[in-house]
């Protein structure tokens, strides 16, 4: 049994920490730290009804890398868990390496003046994790996470080589609101207001924002139109199957978002350029994000379906020819807030955050420095998905799909 600190307290990390305190054979101790410790104080006195668990909770700035230090230290704990802000992804793992103690996280770094995510400044603390004989495991959420899994299992037990792969994210929910975001505003809007990227013939191409478009239809959900756009989990996917011709991502959004986003973006309330407001420098987006619903104020409104999967075409592992494979899962908004009080989109990315802690604290995944889920055995990560509350299916398709 393992202590964990986590950090942040949004849908996410309210779904992460019910779901350890509901393995208290595996998580014996559970703190939770904030910028704001009454939102870690709601999530605790829930947990506490719901499970009986107590869950020690801290107000902390994870952007302050010594008092960062100071509460681990005084924690002890066996792992951190980061489910705050992109931004503090580094922070944090700064105060992981002088503290000596294991990371992991559900999204790469932001930096907070640019809408730019990529590994590239996660990856450059791999010698000193590996030298500090820790472990940093990045990106244990759906996707990135669960989809990167999916992927590496495809290769595992059905594909040898993976020649396309399309990752495809369907939220079918309603929350009855005009216009408000599934996870933080902020983040969402600077991803989906981003240029789209895919990788293709050993390069990444870039497109403009939301300027590819189809219709699917997706099991649980129906007839969604999906946008191509730029995830980070192309990256690390594309790394470490260099044989990979083609990785898109693709999102669902409806036209009553799009048209509000349309919007915003004309008239400049999605920008992260500072302006000057009676004297005082605001930041749109910023200002934008704080008049939306919150998140995790979603659940009890929202209902229907999330459906997330992966399409993969290569060569079969049983010399049988190029196969198509559909490995998906769907999960419910209604079962979500049931068990947990939060919606399916936070739901889909706390549970992989607490099956990778899992996969961590109990030495299923281990190694020192600084590691994607890509490259770690995706089997007993599979098997806790089932047990856990995404259970998924896999199928073959007829043939390779034609986006």
């Amino acid at each position: 049994m393992s202590t964990v600190l986590v950090i942040g307290a949004g849908g996410v990390s309210s779904v992460c920490v019910h779901k350890m305190a509901m393995n208290a054979d595996i998580f014996s101790d559970i703190h939770l730290a904030s910028r704001t410790k009454s939102k870690c104080d709601t999530i605790a006195a829930s947990v506490k009804q719901r499970t009986g668990v107590d869950v020690a909770t801290y107000e902390i700035d994870a952007e302050e890398v010594p008092a960062m230090v100071n509460l681990i230290k005084k924690v002890q704990p066996s792992l951190v868990v980061n489910l705050a802000l992109p931004y503090q992804d580094l922070p944090i793992m700064d105060a992981c390496l002088a503290a000596g103690v294991d990371y992991l996280d559900t999204a790469n770094y932001e930096p907070k003046d640019e809408a730019k995510f990529e590994y590239s400044w996660q990856w450059a603390y791999h010698d000193r994790f590996k030298q500090a004989g820790i472990m940093a495991l990045l990106g244990s959420g759906f996707d990135p996470g669960v989809t990167s899994v999916f992927t590496m299992w495809l290769k595992k037990h059905k594909l040898k080589t993976i020649r396309t792969l399309d990752i495809l994210d369907c939220n079918g929910g309603d929350h009855g609101q005009a216009f408000a975001t599934n996870f933080n505003p902020e983040i969402n809007i600077r991803e989906v207001t981003a240029p789209a990227r895919h990788w293709e013939n050993g390069e990444f191409v870039e497109t403009p924002a939301m300027a590819r478009k189809v219709e699917f239809d997706f099991e649980g959900v129906g007839p969604k139109n999906m946008y191509m756009m730029y995830h980070e989990e192309l990256e690390s996917l594309a790394k470490f199957n260099p044989e990979m011709e083609r990785a898109r991502f693709w999102m669902t959004f409806g036209d009553e978002y799009i048209k509000h986003l349309t919007v915003l973006q004309n008239v400049g309330m999605t920008s992260i350029e500072p302006i000057k407001y009676k004297g005082k420098e605001i930041i749109p987006l910023q200002f934008l994000a704080a008049v939306l619903p919150k998140p995790e104020t979603l659940g009890e409104t929202t209902k229907g379906n999330t459906n997330i999967g992966c399409i993969a075409t290569g060569e079969a592992l049983d010399g049988s020819g190029e196969k198509t494979f559909y490995i998906k899962n769907i999960c419910s908004h209604e079962a979500a807030y049931e068990e947990t009080g939060n919606q399916a989109v936070s739901y889909t990315t706390g549970v992989p955050a607490m099956i990778g802690s899992a996969m961590v604290v109990q030495g299923l995944w281990k190694g020192d420095g600084v590691f994607n889920v890509e490259e770690m055995d995706p089997d007993p990560f599979m098997d806790m998905l089932n047990k856990h509350g995404l259970p998924w299916t896999v199928e073959e398709l007829d043939g390779p799909v034609n986006f």
